[in-house]
């Protein structure tokens, strides 16, 4: 049986896009449950890049991705305003402070201006925060772009290998697979997604209490038709986020409902809020919800990402806890951890990072 130097489990964009950053530098192995890599939260991603998304810990892993999302050709214009009311004007007034220093652009907007981006916008909303840089990600594109470098670079992926066991002697990892499927590896990297606390105790690691919670996505047909050059609307109070979409709406009400691991749908009351929601904000028609959806974003107790090894399971590492900024901060992420799996000095592309923040051991 060959040994691996690398198990990674899990084929979203964290597997993914770290089998493409391991792979021509060590031997890989890619160990998906599903019939198809990113079947889960990477397939139904809402698809942006917002700087200020995830918080100001998140912002060095965004701003080092864009870079190189954009080299790649991954991003397309959009902006983004983070939308108020009078009431809200302490909200925006705290996040110019929790951002002012962390290197993202972001300018004050009046009600007039906020208007003018946002036709049919209703009377009340009169406070905005506008964000330039925010662009939509072609998140398909970037999956097949890392699942492409990874089989090039010689890693091996294989579907429908749901872990059973994970057992490590004489420094390797024994991997049984529930069909039966045996294989091994060196170092055993969790990139489970909602299930990385279930891989964890598999394996006999502590799990870190990274729990899965449910977000919902509708997309609308409305009247008037979207303008397509409608930036990226969200609540600064984070009751729902809108974009267009080809003609159509995309809406969520920033739905954050803990759950446990699962196939995650739609729920027809988180629709019937987004809609209410959404119908407060402009005073456009909603014809009909052609089409709904829901994912799993997956976060550590301190909402900060996961990555590097275990503090007491020797060969066990951990890239997971990503939660709803897990895509649009990829590219970064990937060069970090394969530093640290390598152990090799900082790369170009993340040097300044400190990726102390994101240690597992934080939560020894």
């Amino acid at each position: 049986m060959t040994t691996f130097d690398f198990a990674i489990i899990g084929a979203g964009m964290a597997g993914a896009s770290l089998a493409a950053e391991l792979a021509g530098d060590a031997s890989v192995l890619v160990l998906e449950a599903e019939d198809q890599p990113g079947y889960h939260t990477t397939g139904r991603s809402a698809a942006f890049w917002e700087e200020c998304y995830g918080g100001p810990e998140i912002v060095p892993l965004t701003l080092a991705s864009g870079r190189m999302l954009r080299d790649g050709g991954f991003l397309s214009p959009r902006g983004a305003l983070y939308v108020g009311r009078e009431s809200d004007k302490s909200d925006i007034d705290r996040f110019f402070d929790r951002f002012g220093e962390t290197g993202v652009t972001i300018e004050r907007l009046d009600g007039h201006a906020l208007a003018q981006r946002v036709p049919g916008i209703r009377a009340g909303w009169c406070d905005a925060i506008w964000e330039p840089a925010c662009a939509d990600i072609d998140v398909a594109g970037l999956h097949a772009h890392y699942l492409s470098r990874a089989r090039k670079g010689g890693a091996e992926m294989v579907m429908r290998a749901r872990l059973g066991s994970a057992v490590r002697r004489d420094g390797v990892w024994n991997l049984h697979c529930e069909d039966g499927r045996e294989f091994a590896a060196r170092v055993l990297v969790n990139a489970a997604g909602a299930w990385a606390d279930t891989v964890a105790a598999l394996a006999g690691a502590m799990p870190l209490g990274i729990t899965p919670f449910q977000r919902t996505i509708a997309q609308l047909e409305v009247r008037p038709q979207t303008p397509a050059d409608l930036p990226l609307v969200l609540d600064i109070s984070g009751q729902f986020y809108f974009k267009p979409d080809n003609g159509r709406v995309w809406l969520s009400p920033h739905d954050e409902t803990p759950t446990v691991p699962h196939d995650a749908a739609p729920e027809e009351l988180a629709v019937a809020q987004a809609i209410d929601r959404f119908q407060r904000v402009v005073d456009w028609e909603v014809v009909r919800v052609e089409h709904k959806w829901a994912g799993l974003r997956s976060f550590a107790p301190d909402r900060c990402p996961v990555y590097g090894f275990d503090g007491k399971i020797d060969g066990f590492a951990w890239f997971a806890g990503q939660g709803g900024f897990g895509i649009q901060t990829a590219p970064a992420a990937a060069v970090l951890m394969a530093d640290v799996l390598l152990d090799r000095a900082a790369s170009d592309a993340v040097r300044g990072i400190d990726k102390s923040l994101y240690s597992p051991v934080r939560f020894a």
